[in-house]
């Protein structure tokens, strides 16, 4: 059976995707993590989400390498095996075709602890992670997938808490940030804890 080979991101960081041309069959990934890099979109994202912070008063949120994987990480398997395709899971879940633990992501939040681990379970970040994710249908035409998201993330009460630290999240403080966009999926983690393996690196573009 003939198999497509794919490279996403760029030579630091390479998430790779092998899944036959013709008929079916289970999707494959294999993460080799070296150095994960930010795109422009995704450094744009940053950008925006801390000017929006900074019209609020708040501080700016560092960016992590370690939470930038975890979220390029998602926004992949988001798109090509559709964990929030099951029964009642939403987009934080995530499939059983990769190298961490599984998990259906309901909206009553039982399974909670599934999307607080995947840092601590897939990078070298010591401590939980929180997520917020935005999809778009396919559209032609240019589009910003960063202003999109957080104009989308913005209008949601529960979304909008997390970026401010509002409501439920006004006793937080983020010190960490991570950001993948990948396709049609924007996934952004944002953490407690200073990651002491810094920030990543740009993207060569």
């Amino acid at each position: 059976m003939q198999m497509r080979f794919i490279r996403l991101f760029s030579a630091k960081f390479l998430l790779l995707f092998f899944f036959p041309v013709i008929g079916g069959g289970p999707t494959f990934i294999q993460i080799e993590f070296d150095e994960v890099c930010i795109t422009r979109e995704e450094a744009k994202l940053h950008r925006l989400i801390n000017e929006y912070r900074d019209s609020r008063g708040l501080s700016p949120i560092p960016l992590s390498l370690n939470l930038t994987k975890v979220a390029k990480t998602h926004a992949a398997d988001l798109y090509y095996n559709n964990p929030h395709y099951e029964d009642l899971c939403n987009m934080h879940s995530w499939s059983a075709k990769g190298d961490w633990e599984p998990c259906c992501y309901t909206y009553d939040h039982a399974n909670a602890e599934c999307m607080w681990n995947k840092p601590r379970e897939i990078s070298n970040y010591k401590g939980y992670g929180y997520e917020i994710v935005f999809y778009m249908s396919p559209v032609t035409g240019e589009i910003s997938m960063a202003s999109e998201s957080l104009d989308s993330w913005k209008q949601s009460p529960a979304h909008n808490n997390i970026i401010i630290n509002a409501g439920i999240f006004s006793n937080i403080e983020w010190n960490a940030i991570g950001i993948g966009i990948y396709k049609e999926y924007v996934t952004v983690w944002f953490g407690e804890k200073t990651d002491d393996e810094g920030e990543p690196e740009r993207c060569e573009q």
